[in-house]
């Protein structure tokens, strides 16, 4: 028999009323949150919104039934599980769903005790911070965010975090890949080991096979002692290898007979030594490209990428500017010994809707420029141009936007059709008198866009 479910955000989905109510009755005397709709197209308005643990429809729906549901769940995020009621008459569709990644059906009528105990399979093998909200966080207190992306992130890093499966971080320069390998560490069975970090685009090639496995002394001119490397270092806990694409061929041949063995040969030593560490890669560049262009070899990217977490760029996530703004203001300013309050708001502002190609790294750089230079408690708009350097992302109102795109779409009918007013109203299917008052709202001339033969 089944554990009782720990109480949990469940959307449930379905068009008859009195099923939906009788559901959201069950769950809820079960101790769980219900978000209740009656169509997929409003279970996918809720999904960012209510963040569920998981999610129960009915297979038959109006407009975009519940297999179409469970696809555009499944895309956007792929550790939420999905549980389909159907009638008999769609019991096969049902079972084709299972095979795509559905967690189970049941059938209608449904049974009060079977349903509670699905649910708690379900539950029990969703992303175990999304399922525990109350669970402690510890493990991820260096991440600072409010960021749906982000939740979706750090609940599949828990849960890759129990097992001791390889994970290939990818993200842009910046993005806080070796903050996302310590979290995943200090949530593992081995946080009580070791945290160990190299970078391998800026280690030397001749000092980073001995940098990683270690040499015995006399090994090489400047070898006066044993060294342990690395990989020894580590044991018993985790080794980050950052930028694991910028590893050299050669080493990557030896690399990959390590995690092979699980053991390392010291750098002119005859005998390998055990070791029991968990890799985390991470690294900027399309290893899949560079495999294509023989730069990285296959194998390896095979036995690093168990597990693949993509980190979102600042700029997909810009909730979070204000809140990691003010949480690095607070910090650099108890490093700087200054009284500083906060942002002017047109200082955040414009932190908010700044390009940030750098991502994180490059806004912890323009506050800490800013905190230095700041003779006031509230950091001006002045001191965070002068820090960014760079143009800002523009951001534009709704109606801003749709006059834009407006007077874009007018000028490239016009500049298709030389300028013929009769040919590009038929292309806007739109009569002329009609096509007429919109280059007049936005002062197009349509002789300044003939174009006549040479």
């Amino acid at each position: 028999m089944a554990k009782n479910p720990s109480p949990a955000r469940i959307l449930v989905v379905d068009d008859d009323a009195d099923m939906l109510r009788l559901l959201s009755l069950r769950l809820s005397a079960a101790g769980h949150e219900v978000v209740a709709v009656g169509s997929a197209e409003a279970a996918l308005a809720q999904l960012d919104v209510a963040r569920p643990q998981l999610v129960l429809s009915d297979v038959r729906l109006p407009g975009r039934d519940g297999l179409a549901l469970f696809d555009a769940v499944r895309a956007r995020h792929p550790s939420l599980p999905v549980i389909l009621l159907t009638a008999h008459g769609t019991i096969p569709d049902a079972v084709e769903a299972t095979s795509r990644g559905v967690f189970t059906y049941l059938t209608k009528p449904y049974d009060g005790k079977e349903l509670l105990e699905k649910v708690s399979e379900a539950l029990a093998l969703s992303a175990p911070a999304a399922a525990h909200p109350h669970a402690d966080e510890a493990w991820r207190a260096e991440i600072v965010s409010r960021s749906h992306r982000m939740a979706d992130l750090l609940a599949e890093a828990h849960m890759v975090a129990q097992s001791d499966a390889s994970v290939l971080l990818l993200g842009d320069s910046g993005a806080g890949k070796e903050l996302l390998a310590r979290a995943i560490h200090r949530a593992s069975p081995r946080a009580a080991r070791p945290f160990v970090a190299v970078n391998c685009g800026a280690i030397p090639e001749a000092l980073l096979e001995s940098e990683l496995f270690g040499h015995v002394k006399g090994a090489f001119t400047d070898a006066v002692s044993h060294h342990k490397g690395l990989f020894q270092a580590a044991e018993g806990g985790t080794l980050l290898l950052d930028e694991i694409g910028d590893m050299p061929p050669a080493l990557q041949v030896k690399l990959l007979r390590v995690l092979q063995e699980r053991a390392v040969r010291p750098v002119g030593a005859s005998q390998a030594i055990p070791v029991d560490v968990r890799i985390i890669s991470a690294t900027h560049r399309n290893l899949e490209a560079a495999m294509a262009a023989a730069q990285f070899r296959e194998d390896l990217y095979y036995r690093l990428n168990v597990v693949t977490l993509a980190l979102p760029t600042l700029a997909e996530r810009r909730e979070d500017i204000p809140l990691l703004a003010n949480h690095f203001l607070d910090k650099l300013a108890r490093k700087y010994g200054k009284r500083l309050s906060g942002f002017a708001p047109e200082a955040l502002k414009a932190l908010t809707v700044a390009a940030w190609p750098g991502n994180v790294r490059q806004l912890y750089n323009v506050v800490e420029q800013a905190c230095a230079l700041s003779t006031t408690p509230l950091v001006p708009l002045t001191l965070v141009q002068r820090a960014l350097r760079t143009p800002s992302a523009q951001v534009l109102s709704l109606s801003e936007a749709r006059q834009r795109f407006e007077r874009d779409y007018l000028v490239d009918l016009l500049k298709m059709t030389d300028g013929n007013v009769a040919d590009a109203a038929r292309l806007a299917q739109r009569n002329r008198t009609e096509f007429y008052r919109l280059l007049q709202k936005h002062a197009l001339t349509p002789g300044n866009f003939n174009n006549p033969a040479p």
